[in-house]
């Protein structure tokens, strides 16, 4: 435990956690329930709250953008949890990226420090980090990246990196000024209750569902949600603070990726490699259509092609030395991906009776 922490979280402890209803959030509200926390959800005014069916959650109707109902959602908590954030590729107005992922968390920051809470944790994203350690200065890697190195700006693509880029420089701003903030960085979250899906959640369910027949020379790495969750909670209780820590699990590349949900559903093989500059070109006029020209969401978002050729790989050992962190083999948390795709219907019937599971 870091020195100053606030220990354990307890019963009763009132726990401000945003984002609430979403994929990671809504894993951290189970995992702060267990622990027979007092969670108190700020919900945006129509969003999806599924999530938390059956949860002994105290939700209120606040976004993130209203700072006053931040202040009174904060009042008496002494824990914050700060997961909300608009988490796509793409948007009709960019301008939302940056009213949710800074403003939103500039208001949060607020609200944590009126409320006197001895500790925030603030959901980042390795996306804000640098790769080039990944890929080398000729393009042969080295080494999985880590929490020190640095992101060229140039590399921040779509709005989604480069707002979040800059919410956590006012994160560290916050923490550098007193507040008594830790930061997480998790990587590619997949599992249950992934409604959306999420950009990471997507790329399962296009493979249930027949859309990827090839891939790209790329890695990124898998970790069960619920694995990101307990890693908040372990940051909260043994985190230093003004520290970031990646909360991460196996490093696979795209075609392990791929077949590894292959011999879990008996579905065919990732097929063949796909070119970069293929990829590349097929995002850039699928953003050009029909996202500049029909504004809706593309097809293949240029920041999605863009990930999907870049390895995305990270070495979490300062979690796991740090925290106590740990997490479950890549293989399990694709499986309990798998499934819940399959169990809640997002795949199309007649590939899903084509599905043979293997155990």
């Amino acid at each position: 435990m870091s020195e100053g922490a606030p220990g354990r979280i307890a019963p009763g402890d009132r726990v401000l956690l945003t984002g609430a209803g979403g994929f990671i959030g809504s894993a951290i509200a189970r995992a702060l329930l267990e622990r027979g926390a007092e969670v108190v959800a700020p919900i945006p005014p129509g969003a999806d709250t599924t999530n938390l069916d059956g949860l002994s959650v105290a939700t209120l109707e606040a976004d993130i953008r209203d700072g006053p109902a931040m202040a009174r959602a904060a009042d008496g908590c002494r824990y914050v949890f700060h997961a909300a954030a608009l988490y796509r590729f793409w948007a009709p107005d960019p301008e939302e990226f940056y009213e949710v992922n800074v403003a939103g968390t500039l208001n949060v920051l607020a609200a944590a420090e009126k409320a006197g809470a001895e500790r925030v944790v603030y959901t980042s994203t390795v996306g804000t980090l640098g790769l080039h350690a990944t890929v080398g200065v000729k393009g042969n890697g080295s080494r999985p990246a880590r929490e020190g190195d640095w992101a060229r700006v140039e590399h921040l693509f779509g709005y989604y990196k480069r707002s979040k880029y800059v919410a956590e420089h006012e994160v560290l701003r916050a923490a550098a000024e007193g507040l008594p903030v830790v930061l997480v960085h998790p990587t590619m979250p997949v599992g249950p209750r992934d409604r959306v899906p999420t950009p990471t959640g997507r790329t399962v369910l296009d493979y249930l569902n027949g859309r990827i027949r090839g891939y790209t020379d790329t890695a990124m790495n898998v970790v069960d949600v619920e694995d990101v969750a307990a890693g908040h909670l372990l940051a909260a209780e043994r985190g230093r603070l003004g520290r970031s820590y990646i909360l991460g699990g196996e490093n696979l590349s795209f075609k392990e990726l791929l077949c590894h949900l292959a011999e879990l559903t008996g579905l065919p093989g990732p097929g063949l490699r796909v070119p970069t500059a293929a990829a590349l070109a097929a995002a850039q006029l699928s953003e050009l259509i029909e996202g500049r020209l029909a504004r809706r969401s593309p097809s293949v978002p240029l920041e999605a092609a863009r990930m999907a050729t870049t390895r995305m790989v990270f070495d979490d050992s300062r979690a796991r030395a740090e925290l106590a962190y740990a997490s479950r083999p890549a293989r399990l948390a694709l499986a309990r991906a798998a499934r819940w795709f399959a169990d809640h219907g997002y795949i199309s019937p007649g590939r899903l009776a084509k599905i043979r599971w293997q155990d």
